[in-house]
C-alpha cells in the first residue's frame, strides 16, 4: 500500500496533463486534417509560410494549386496549410432590434416615435 501512495502523485500529474495537454492538442490535430480533407476549389487559405491565396486546383489531396495574385499560381503541399482565411458566408444576420429598455416614461436619449 506504501508504493501506491508514492506512486499516487505522479499518477495524478500525469492525468492532469493528460486533460489539460495531450487531449487538446488530439482535438486541435484531428480538427486540421478534417479541414485538410475539406479542402476545395474557390477555398482562400492561409499556409504556414504566411501566403494567403485562392485554391484553384486540388490534385489527390496532396498538391494545391493556388493563385495568389492576378495570373500568378503556385504549387505547395497540402500539409502547409495553416488555415482557412475566409469562409464563405452562408448566411447573413439580421442585426439585432433595438429594444426601449428604460422602464419609466422618460429618457434624456430615447427617440419618440
Amino acid at each position: 500500500m506504501e508504493a501506491f501512495g508514492t506512486f499516487l502523485p505522479l499518477i495524478l500529474i500525469f492525468v492532469v496533463f493528460y486533460f489539460l495537454l495531450i487531449r487538446p492538442q488530439q482535438r486541435k490535430v484531428k480538427q486540421h486534417k478534417e479541414m485538410l480533407s475539406n479542402l476545395k476549389r474557390g477555398d482562400k487559405i492561409v499556409t504556414s509560410g504566411g501566403i494567403i491565396g485562392t485554391i484553384n486546383k486540388v490534385a489527390d489531396n496532396r498538391e494545391l494549386t493556388l493563385e495568389v495574385a492576378e495570373n500568378v499560381e503556385i504549387k505547395i503541399a497540402s500539409g502547409m496549410v495553416a488555415d482557412l482565411y475566409a469562409m464563405p458566408e452562408v448566411q447573413k444576420k439580421e442585426p439585432p432590434k433595438e429594444e426601449n429598455k428604460s422602464k419609466s416614461g422618460f429618457s434624456l436619449f430615447s427617440r419618440k416615435k
